[in-house]
């Protein structure tokens, strides 16, 4: 028998949001697959940092670019930041994102609307775009956008957040299909409810969003950050070669009841 490889054994990944909750646990998971460097990208410095000073504490060797996923020259500066860095990028993980607060569409802030699409939507594009031009270059490469079961079911109090990440996930397809005979692939994940502050934050704001939120999940419970990271890592490495264009919900079975 062969040694067991991990998941993304000798892979440069970049991922997006990394100062905390997903993104954090995605990057950890991927240095315990084997990557042999993590880019971490975020608005938050502090967090990022932190992140980096887990990753290089589990033998990672890891480095923080501050990024705001909605401005074209930090995600341009991110992506060179991990080719300068490792020469290459093989995967990334389009994790950054937010929402606008809870309120029906009559009531929704135009001003939360429009950083939630620019940074959501916007973000994700622009990624994307400077992702796939390295990899293209390479001839190789695979990336995962963050979608959401918001995307998938029509979530009360969240047209602006459920709405970007629908369209998220349409984009996903559009890009794996334009690109999938250039050695990229190009895959989404619809978490459902996860322990992120963004969660808490919901509970907090609407007390009955917790007891909604148990009672829509079969499973009867909430996800964590590391279950939603494990399905990124499978659908990053070469386990998942014949694999693009999906979006993948990591629910509990929340949207399989419709």
């Amino acid at each position: 028998m062969g040694l067991t490889r991990g998941l993304l054994d000798g892979k440069v990944v970049l991922v997006t949001g990394a100062a905390a909750g997903i993104g954090r646990a995605a990057a950890l998971c991927f240095a315990g697959e084997g990557a042999a460097g993590v880019v971490v990208a975020d608005v938050d410095d502090a967090g990022g940092a932190e992140t980096v000073r887990l990753l290089t504490g589990v033998g990672c060797d890891a480095a923080f670019v501050h990024c705001d996923v909605a401005d074209d020259a930090e995600v341009s500066a991110a992506v060179a930041a991990a080719v300068d860095r490792y020469g290459r990028l093989d995967a990334a993980y389009n994790n950054a994102g937010l929402g606008h607060g809870q309120a029906p569409i009559a009531d929704i802030d135009r001003a939360g609307w429009d950083r939630t699409l620019a940074v959501n939507l916007t973000g994700t594009m622009l990624c994307m775009q400077h992702e796939l031009r390295q990899m293209t270059a390479q001839g190789s490469g695979a990336i995962v956008n963050q979608s959401s079961a918001t995307g998938i079911v029509g979530w009360p109090l969240v047209g602006g957040y459920g709405a970007t990440k629908a369209a998220i996930a349409h984009l996903t397809k559009i890009a794996a299909v334009e690109y999938a005979t250039q050695g990229v692939r190009i895959n989404a994940i619809a978490p459902g409810p996860i322990a992120t502050d963004m969660v808490a934050r919901a509970i907090e704001a609407n007390p009955a969003v917790e007891e909604h939120i148990n009672s829509s999940v079969p499973m009867g419970r909430i996800g964590q950050p590391d279950e939603v990271a494990q399905a990124a890592a499978w659908l990053l490495s070469d386990r998942a070669s014949f694999v693009t264009g999906v979006t993948i919900a990591v629910d509990g079975g929340q949207t399989s009841k419709g």
